[in-house]
């Protein structure tokens, strides 16, 4: 059998990484035509698509937690379908972080950014989100790899290093979520 060629594997990534951001991106502005922002709210009220991100994320850790365990026993089904419920977790996550940031941000004004202390927690946790994109793509290249049998009991290096890189963000995103906590009430 004669493997196939290199190009096909970025292909597949690159088709892939598109309708996965595509998702994430149609079913944010389907959730701020159908939830729209408050406007009048206070700026230091967070969005309950905060906490169902949260969760996503729990979700999709142990997603990968699974998958791993499942690539070491060598049953590929079970790996690559773990990945696939991963793949789904991180792109409702980038979903959600987008709801709830966009609502947040709509929530200021100018005068406000400068001195606020949402604003500060709007950056971080778009930069966390801009973190977690990179990860949902380290994860879809890994996840064409997984089904291109490229790993196995032997080899399942790209895989560890997908759930290392998630479970650091979602460290760090849990110390944002103490400085959203912190803004929330001290604000």
């Amino acid at each position: 059998m004669v493997p196939e060629p290199r190009s096909i594997y970025a292909l597949r990534f690159f088709q892939l990484a598109v309708v996965l951001l595509t998702t994430a991106a149609g079913l944010a502005l389907i959730l701020l035509k159908l939830i729209p922002p408050v406007v009048t709210e206070p700026s230091n009220r967070f969005s309950p698509a905060f906490g169902v991100s949260t969760w996503l994320l729990l979700i999709g850790s142990g997603c990968l937690f699974r998958a791993i365990e499942s690539v070491r026993r060598e049953r590929q089904y079970s790996f690559r379908r773990w990945l696939v419920f991963a793949l789904t977790s991180g792109t409702l996550f980038v979903t959600f972080q987008t709801y709830a940031l966009t609502c947040l941000i709509r929530r200021h004004s100018l005068h406000d950014a400068t001195s606020d202390a949402a604003a500060f927690v709007a950056v971080i946790a778009a930069l966390h989100a801009m973190h977690f994109i990179v990860a949902l793509l380290f994860l879809t290249y890994a996840t064409v790899q997984a089904f291109a049998d490229r790993y196995d009991h032997e080899y399942y290096w790209g895989i560890r290093f997908c759930a290392w890189f998630w479970h650091a963000l979602g460290i760090v995103w849990a110390a944002i979520l103490v400085v959203m906590l912190i803004a929330r009430f001290y604000a």
